[in-house]
């Protein structure tokens, strides 16, 4: 076995992790004890990457030979790299020659490496000559990007990992960190307990799990974060919490910020935010003393925020707004003390610094200025870079729409998932003339609209570097090779480059390094200065943090420690930006705030963790979630469906009462996507997962589009007709079966399609219609399934629109076992038969009666619960249980928790289910039922 040395793929926490091979296979994965972002330490999505990575994911789900579409809607066929890169360079340069460069386009990805980054960002702009090349990033962190540049000078998070063992308060806004970042949240944990008298304050609409740790929870209205900051400083300010000395040296700007803020009495912002006024208070005392009380006593307070600020169309208002905050109180350049954002991709921040977004260029210049264009240019060795704006990722996706751009190359990413609007995204797809599709996954929905697709590596396979949330740049490794005749990212590039332009010197490299030196060059007087680095600092040494100058010996961990900085004059600027309304603000056709998030244990559009059933097990299927009190005025049972609709579009969807969410609000997990929620609209289009939702109305500041909020509707749906489908099935064929089901959610008003299991891999389909389905659909369904054998026990009455169907496999002195199972047009078996299959449980006392109509169960069969730790499966009835059978005189929670620990052993592997158990702990579930 070889160990090898790389870096998690999923959030920006940058995880060092140790990955397991035995030639060409990867068998393991462990976090990194060296590495310093987690300490050996990995989330639940962590320490199951060596399982999306298996041969027999590999072989239903990537992307594994160049393939090209003769027309739209046809079946790719392969073909050869040769042909498929001709191919391209000619479309590009057709489109190009007839519309000049502005007519293409580039959408790429936070998941990308630097160098894969750079050389998209090189190609575009100084090959082709357009700016129209923008990241997800842009969904992502571009309101961060914003409000560094707007305040302090430049985009450079002035905080680290290990300034949470120095706070004294820590206030999260807009982030459920213990979904997001766990492994972070894991190390704030850590702190507190070291440090019982640090204050944690979460501003958030919902009671998650993160707020649900807080001394402090500040359930605001969604989109009043500006309005709340406004009204902190008003109170520091009033009770003389603010650092005179500091803004007097080290800052401009406060006076109009402080006219700005005179009318944001806590009166006021709490009627407007929904508050109480004793907790702004509170709040603002912490946060301006580092909760120690005392202003002169030097207290720390660190910041943490992520989408619930940046995806919205005040973004850049409310970044502003937060790090207002710090510089008013001198809370930065100190251990335990800065605005910290949360990158959300892996490298969010790598693309940031190698000029990714359409508005930059490399090392943090702007596009905007000449002077910045001519030092890019000379280090490129070419006469100019453009200047005409590009189009950011929603503007580049209307232009295509509206038949502008011509040609789209997306890489790494997800647009028919993961982009708001989802009918405009649909659109733009479908009206290009030529869209290629970068990618290592055959199975997202954007790979159904691309021309061409082209084969990438991913994790695992890959070399280069990423940077993390704290400016910490790590090395990726390959410890296997590339599969089928998938190449690297940057070498696609690269040999696209040199067809697109024959003879052209500006690709001459040959390795990932020789891209990340020119990158390492350009950063050389800049803030993010990094010429002191190289592949072998970081192969020697391990991650380093920038700036890392010619000549340091190791990168700093804080920024403008001694109050410069990157200004003109050296000081900071105090941003008086006013409280904008959300986009869309509740109203009486549409009643309810949408909020969306992520879960714990999934990933993005879950290309890469919806492979594994196992993730699974903590939020099975997708639902809006709603008030209880609101669910009983619409007369709502859990379960039931619904429409959620905004202007854009509806779809239909499970509704479970929750307490973590608000009166008036609902909320539904990002990642829900064509892929697994779908059904077909009343028009007969398709609908297209959670973003059908959503605006792209975007902050003129960053073009970050609002997708954390939209305004909708929620009415029960009227679909009697119901259907589920549960199989277990071989796991060379399971993944592939989802994918062919995917074509039959088209086939209902809504459909579902979920993987479950954790040592096999099973198949769960829900459906809803205001009719039967045809009998040729249930015969695909069961065909499919593997329930059209002779063997299967069925039950069919086409006068009812019922059909019920099983199939039960006999173990060697074990009896039989439900293998899979169909329930149509009459599905309250579900309650028991859903058990008996899921649990594995003996089947032999049921035979016929397997086929029973109705909801009651002929033998007593208890579900084993929700999942709450994936690592170790242990369920919430077995917590419960366990905790009730706990001595009285565990009085303490934190000694029943140890006690709960020890017996289960739940929380005691990766961590990430840690606060849900603090939670049952104290007999507060407030999660779905």
């Amino acid at each position: 076995m070889t160990d090898t040395r790389s870096t998690c793929p999923y959030c920006g926490v940058g995880c060092g992790v140790l990955i397991e091979s035995e030639g060409d296979r990867i068998t393991g994965v462990r976090g990194d004890p060296e590495h310093p972002a987690n300490a050996g330490r990995l989330c639940s999505k962590g320490q199951t990457l060596h399982l999306t990575a298996a041969p027999h994911v590999a072989r239903q789900t990537r992307l594994l030979h160049p393939q090209v579409r003769a027309a739209r809607g046809a079946a790719p066929q392969r073909t050869t790299w040769d042909e498929a890169l001709d191919l391209a360079a000619r479309r590009f340069n057709g489109a190009i020659a007839t519309h000049g460069p502005d007519a293409v386009g580039f959408y790429i990805s936070g998941q990308l490496l630097t160098e894969d980054y750079y050389a998209f960002n090189k190609l575009a702009k100084g090959l082709i000559g357009t700016n129209n090349i923008d990241t997800n990033s842009r969904l992502c962190m571009s309101s961060a990007v914003a409000g560094y540049k707007l305040t302090l000078g430049a985009d450079a998070p002035p905080a680290c990992y290990e300034d949470l063992d120095h706070a004294g308060c820590v206030f999260i806004a807009g982030s459920n960190t213990a979904y997001a970042h766990p492994v972070l949240f894991r190390r704030l944990e850590d702190a507190r307990r070291a440090r019982p008298g640090m204050k944690l304050i979460v501003a958030d609409p919902r009671r998650t799990d993160t707020a649900e740790a807080a001394d402090l929870h500040l359930p605001l209205q969604p989109g009043s974060d500006t309005l709340l900051f406004h009204g902190l400083l008003h109170l520091m300010l009033r009770e003389g919490w603010t650092d005179t000395a500091y803004i007097a040296a080290h800052t401009r700007g406060f006076e109009a910020l402080e006219a700005l803020v005179r009318d944001c009495t806590p009166a006021r912002v709490a009627q407007a935010c929904g508050l109480e006024v004793h907790d702004l208070v509170t709040a603002a005392r912490w946060f301006a003393t580092g909760a120690s009380g005392d202003p002169k006593a030097r207290g720390a307070t660190l910041s943490l925020y992520c989408q619930g600020l940046n995806q919205s169309s005040s973004g850049t208002a409310k970044n502003a707004g937060l790090i207002n905050l710090h510089l008013a109180t001198g809370q930065i350049g100190r251990p335990g003390a800065g605005p910290f954002s949360l990158t959300g991709q892996p490298n969010a921040m790598g693309g940031r610094e190698v000029g990714g977004l359409a508005n930059l260029l490399s090392a943090h210049r702007d596009l905007a200025d000449p002077a910045h264009r001519a030092e890019v240019a000379a280090l490129w060795g070419i006469p100019s870079v453009p200047e005409k704006p590009g189009l950011s990722a929603v503007e580049l996706f209307e232009a295509a729409a509206d038949g502008t751009v011509k040609a789209l190359w997306i890489a790494c990413t997800n647009p028919a998932q993961s982009m708001p609007d989802q009918r405009t995204v649909r659109r733009a797809l479908q009206r290009a003339e030529f869209v290629v599709l970068q990618e290592a996954f055959a199975t997202t929905a954007t790979a159904g609209f691309a021309d061409l697709l082209l084969p990438a590596t991913t994790w695992g396979e890959k070399d280069g570097t990423v940077t993390n949330s704290e400016r910490r740049i790590s090395r990726v490794r390959a410890a296997v090779p590339p599969p089928g005749e998938a190449r690297h990212d940057w070498r696609i590039v690269v040999d696209f480059a040199r067809r697109l332009r024959p003879g052209h010197a500006l690709f001459p490299h040959e390795t990932p390094e020789a891209l990340w030196r020119e990158h390492r060059e350009s950063t050389r007087g800049r803030d993010l200065d990094i010429t002191g680095l190289s592949y072998a600092k970081l192969d020697r040494d391990g991650p380093q943090q920038w700036p890392l100058r010619e000549g340091d010996t190791q990168g700093k961990a804080r920024l403008y420690g001694d109050g410069v900085f990157p200004t003109p004059d050296g000081r900071a600027r105090f941003a008086a930006l006013p409280h904008r309304p959300l986009a869309e603000p509740r109203e009486p056709r549409y009643p309810f705030s949408l909020t969306t998030g992520r879960l714990r244990d999934q990933w993005h559009g879950m290309g890469r963790t919806g492979t594994l059933g196992r993730l699974f097990g903590h939020v099975a299927e997708p639902a809006v979630q709603l008030n209880a009190g609101d669910m009983q005025r619409l007369a709502l049972r859990d379960g039931e469906l619904v429409h959620v609709t905004s202007r854009r579009g509806s779809l239909v969807l499970p509704a479970q009462a929750s307490g973590q969410v608000a009166p008036a609000q609902a909320f539904i997990a990002m990642h829900w996507g064509p892929e697994y929620l779908g059904g077909r609209g009343s028009g007969g289009e398709p609908l297209a997962g959670v973003n059908a939702l959503t605006t792209s109305a975007r902050c003129p500041g960053s073009q970050q589009p609002e997708l954390k909020h939209a305004a909708v509707k929620v009415l029960k749906a009227d679909l009697p007709w119901t259907l589920l489908a549960l199989a277990w099935l071989p796991e060379e064929r399971a993944l592939a079966t989802q994918a062919a089901l995917r074509a039959l959610m088209a086939e209902f008003p809504f459909a579902s399609c979920v993987p479950f299991g954790r040592e096999r891999t099973g198949l769960l389909f829900r459906a809803a219609a205001h009719e039967p389905a045809p009998p040729a659909l249930l015969d695909r369904l069961e065909t499919l399934l593997g329930l059209d054998t002779p063997e299967a026990l069925r039950y069919a009455d086409r006068r009812l629109g019922q059909r019920r169907s099983a199939r039960l496999r006999r173990t060697d002195g074990h009896g039989a076992r439900l293998d899979a199972v169909l329930l149509a047009g009459d599905t309250r078996a579900e309650a028991w038969l859903r058990p008996l299959l899921q649990d594995d449980r003996p089947a032999d006392a049921y035979g016929r009666r397997l086929l029973m109509p109705g909801g009651q169960a002929p033998v007593a069969e208890a579900p084993r619960g929700r999942q709450v730790c994936t690592c170790l499966n242990v369920s919430d009835s077995a917590i419960r249980a366990c905790l009730a059978r706990m001595s009285d005189t565990l009085g303490n929670d934190e000694e029943r928790l140890a006690q709960l620990q020890t017996q289960l052993r739940c929380g005691t592997q990766c961590g990430s289910c840690v606060p849900e158990l603090r939670r049952l702990v104290r007999g507060r579930d407030t999660a779905p039922a």
